[in-house]
């Protein structure tokens, strides 16, 4: 006669129960240490102005090859002063051949920043701080940083690399670009996130993927 199975121990389901409760205070712990250089950058948004959807910012005191963080809904958006070395880095044919979408074939921007550049001026870039791959915030890598760092952006989790325009090299397991978020220019130095004046009607939903 066949035997039945011995059923656990409740010693063996407390032990099963505390493991589980342990991975998942990891996981938390994991999260939240991700998010403390994000929750960090927000602290001084340049004297931005939320209203009705829109986010004005003052870009006045970001210096050429500085970089910045500031919230529009729920998302991180990275704002950049980009140099000359930077927008001709973003140039090379040697540098293009990497990419997956070099050319912003699939809509992940507004029509007035589907250029090489990503963005409306060539000297700031305004991105969806949000990989495509998972969701997770990348980081920036400040010019001269470190050997071959021209601006870009690289994702920690697992290792998706975005250049200066948001755009992903081949390998990276994101398969899209940064999102360009709808950005138009008040003055030199003051964007209004939220409206493309080149697209008045381009929304969020339109991209392909965040």
């Amino acid at each position: 006669m066949a035997q039945s199975e011995t059923p656990p121990s409740p010693d063996g389901t407390k032990r099963r129960d505390l493991l589980a409760t342990g991975t998942l205070a990891l996981g938390c712990a994991g999260a939240c240490a991700l998010a403390v250089p994000f929750l960090e950058s927000l602290k001084n948004p340049a004297a931005s102005f939320q209203s009705g959807g829109m986010l004005d910012v003052d870009l006045s005191s970001l210096a050429p090859g500085q970089d910045m963080t500031v919230q529009w809904r729920d998302w991180p958006v990275f704002i950049q002063r980009r140099t000359h070395e930077m927008l001709a880095a973003l140039q090379k044919p040697t540098h293009l051949a990497t990419l997956r979408d070099a050319d912003s074939k699939i809509r992940q921007q507004p029509v007035d920043a589907a250029n090489w550049h990503r963005s409306v001026r060539p000297d700031y870039g305004v991105l969806i701080g949000i990989c495509t791959h998972l969701g997770c915030v990348p980081s920036f890598e400040k010019p001269g940083s470190t050997p071959g760092a021209t601006g870009g952006y690289f994702c920690p989790c697992h290792g998706s690399h975005f250049d200066a325009a948001g755009r992903v090299t081949q390998r990276a397991p994101a398969p899209y670009n940064l999102p360009v978020p709808p950005v138009t220019f008040l003055s030199d130095t003051k964007i209004r996130i939220g409206r493309s004046a080149g697209e008045p009607g381009f929304s969020m939903s339109d991209i392909q993927q965040i």
